[in-house]
């Protein structure tokens, strides 16, 4: 069966690319990444019909936001108001135009940007439907608003109205600095399958970045990688069980690889690269997982 995605991560593509200029092509503009992501909202409704023309009438197709479910860092009415606005700038902007053919009800205005120019056929072309949502998750924001207390050191978006907690204590965090928090994929889940309704999801991204040694040999040692991925695909499972409608699971990645602006410093590979000889060494989570894997085609045989 042929299973096609149109974008993976379009929010990092727009607004880390256009806005923050930390990705390529390196734009510092609001109102251009609010244009990039309406084109490239565009560009997956046009595709989709084209593919199931040109590639097959049975091809599952979707596309593959990267989501942070939010949560307040307190119950006060402005934090409260503040997760709201960061969900709908890091999980609705996306979302919404897709499943209901409109953009979230204040976006624009917090991210002190201008509408993007729309014609007449836009909003239908870009909500076709699709067979499936991707779901790339890797940890959660919490926020509060910048009136609030505390240590925070990072804005999120241009309104300027929230900020987000970098650090808690007794939490675990991967080499990225993410929190590792596998509720929030449960969250986030069970949230799109009952605001959004999708007729399926995968998670299509799911991994950490640790410190990997090689010890020269035929060894590395993951165990803290191991742990999350069974802690991730544990909630994948329970998830399922209450009827979410999650039809797959993807680790990010097979092999370490070059990680966007990170290069090759960060390590999120089931398959250790040594660099400059180009050796692959299988990590103890590759053989976790393939023995996982094959477990899971005993159990359940298609």
């Amino acid at each position: 069966m042929n299973w096609w995605l149109t974008h993976n991560e379009p929010w990092c593509s727009a607004y880390l690319g256009y806005a923050e200029g930390i990705h390529a092509p390196g734009v510092r503009d609001i109102n251009q990444a609010v244009i990039v992501g309406h084109h490239i909202l565009l560009s997956h409704g046009l595709a989709v019909p084209r593919l199931r023309a040109h590639v097959s009438p049975q091809a599952r197709i979707g596309i593959a936001p990267d989501f942070y479910p939010v949560y307040a860092a307190d119950d006060s009415p402005e934090t409260m108001s503040a997760a709201k606005q960061a969900d709908t700038f890091r999980n609705r902007w996306f979302l919404d135009p897709v499943f209901r053919g409109e953009y979230p009800e204040g976006l624009f205005t917090d991210l002190n940007a201008t509408p993007p120019p729309m014609q007449e056929n836009d909003a239908k072309i870009i909500s076709v439907p699709i067979d499936f949502l991707g779901v790339n998750y890797y940890s959660r924001m919490i926020v509060r608003s910048r009136a609030g207390n505390g240590t925070t050191n990072r804005q999120i978006g241009h309104a300027g109205s929230y900020e987000a907690v970098e650090r808690i204590p007794g939490a675990s965090y991967t080499e990225m600095g993410w929190e590792v928090f596998p509720d929030g994929l449960a969250n986030i889940l069970t949230r799109i399958h009952r605001e959004y309704s999708p007729k399926a999801m995968v998670v299509t991204e799911s991994g950490a970045a640790f410190a990997d040694h090689w010890d020269g040999d035929g060894t590395v040692h993951d165990q803290q990688r191991i742990d999350y991925l069974r802690a991730h695909i544990r909630t994948v499972a329970n998830v399922i069980r209450l009827g979410v409608p999650v039809k797959g699971y993807f680790v990010w990645s097979f092999l370490d690889n070059f990680e966007w602006t990170e290069g090759y410093r960060k390590r999120f590979g089931l398959v250790y690269v040594d660099y400059p000889t180009q050796r692959r060494i299988i990590k103890d989570s590759g053989r976790w997982y393939a023995s996982f894997v094959a477990s899971q085609k005993a159990t359940h045989p298609y």
